[in-house]
C-alpha cells in the first residue's frame, strides 16, 4: 500500500480541534514524506512491533503502518487525540493498539510481550521527557534489551549530546549512557518549518542499535552516579568533581589508573565504566 487514503493530517487536527500543547511538549509532525523518511529508517518494519511514544494525530504512525509496520503500540497520554487514532487502527484493522497513558509509567517491555515480535522504537518524542525516555531504554536490564533499535526525534542539541565523540564540547552524561552498551548516530535533520507549531530549533533524527556486549562491565546505577557526579562540575578537576560521591577520590582514580587533574570531559566512555567499576568495588556504591 503506498496511500492510507485517510484525510489529510492537518484537516484531522481541525476536525478535532486539536492544537500542540507546549505544556505536553507536543510539536506535530505534518508531512507524510517525512515521517515517511523516519519509518524507512527505522526498517526492517516487517514482521515487527513497533512502540511509538506521544504519537499525537498520527503522521508518523500512519507511516510506520505504510511502510510495512506488522503492529504498532501507540502511547499516548493526551486523551484529545485518542479519536485520531482510532481513525487508523479502523483503517488498519488489527495492526495498530492505543494505550493511553503516560509512557514514563508504563513498562513498556510487557506491552509488546503479547506481540510475540521483535521490537523496534520509534518515535518523534516530546521534548520535555525524551530525555529520561532514553535513559530507560538504554540503561535497560537485562542486556541485551528487549528492543532492536531505538529511531528517535530530538532536538538537535540533544542529539549532539548523544552520539558526542569525547573532548567535544557535546560530551556529557548523555553520550556515555547512550554508547556504553549502544552505538548512537545521528541519520538527519528536520527543520523547524516542518513541525505545527514550529519549534524554536532543528531536530535530528538519531538512530540507537544495542551492542552485543558493554563497552566494559559496570552496572547501569553506578555509571550513572559517576558521570552525574564528574559532569555536575565539568568545569573542576576529577579529584574535586567526585568528592560528592567518595571520600577518597584520589584513591578511586588511582585504582582505575585515571588522572584526577583531567575534567570529565576528557575521558572516554571506557574511562567511566573503570571509575564506575572500581567505586562498585571500593565502596559497594555507598
Amino acid at each position: 500500500m503506498t496511500e492510507d487514503s485517510l484525510p489529510p493530517l492537518r484537516d484531522v487536527i481541525a476536525k478535532y480541534g486539536l492544537r500542540a500543547r507546549k505544556s505536553l511538549g507536543q510539536n506535530f509532525l505534518l508531512d507524510l514524506n517525512l515521517t515517511r523518511k523516519i519509518a524507512r529508517a527505522a526498517a526492517p518494519l516487517e514482521g515487527h512491533a513497533i512502540i511509538e511514544i506521544g504519537p499525537g494525530p498520527g503522521g508518523l504512525t500512519r507511516a510506520l503502518l505504510l511502510e510495512g509496520a506488522e503492529k504498532v503500540i501507540a502511547v499516548e497520554r493526551d486523551s484529545r487525540v485518542l479519536p485520531a487514532l482510532h481513525d487508523i487502527a479502523e483503517h488498519w484493522p488489527g495492526r495498530l493498539e492505543v494505550v493511553e497513558g503516560d509512557a514514563l509509567k508504563i513498562d513498556q517491555a510487557k506491552l509488546v510481550e503479547k506481540a510475540g515480535l521483535p521490537v523496534r522504537v520509534v518515535a518523534n518524542l516530546p521534548y520535555n521527557i525524551a530525555t529520561p525516555l532514553l535513559a530507560g531504554w538504554v540503561l535497560t536490564e537485562p542486556w541485551p534489551p528487549w528492543w532492536q533499535s531505538l529511531t528517535l526525534m530530538f532536538q538537535r542539541e540533544v542529539a549532539d549530546r548523544i552520539t558526542a565523540s569525547p573532548g567535544s564540547r557535546s560530551f556529557g552524561r548523555l553520550a556515555v549512557l547512550s554508547q556504553w552498551r549502544s552505538s548512537a548516530r545521528r541519520l538527519f535533520d528536520i527543520p523547524p518549518a516542518a513541525f505545527t507549531p514550529p519549534p524554536k530549533v532543528t531536530s535530528s533524527v538519531v538512530q540507537i542499535t544495542p551492542l552485543p556486549e558493554p563497552v566494559a562491565a559496570c552496572t547501569p546505577d553506578t555509571l550513572q552516579k559517576v558521570t552525574a557526579a564528574a559532569f555536575g562540575q565539568r568545569r573542576k578537576m576529577l579529584r574535586k568533581a567526585l568528592r560528592s560521591i567518595t571520600k577518597d577520590p584520589d584513591a578511586l582514580l588511582s585504582a582505575a589508573g585515571l588522572d584526577g587533574t583531567k575534567r570529565a570531559e576528557e575521558l572516554d566512555v571506557r574511562d567511566f565504566c573503570k571509575l564506575a567499576h572500581c567505586h562498585e568495588q571500593q565502596s559497594g556504591g555507598e
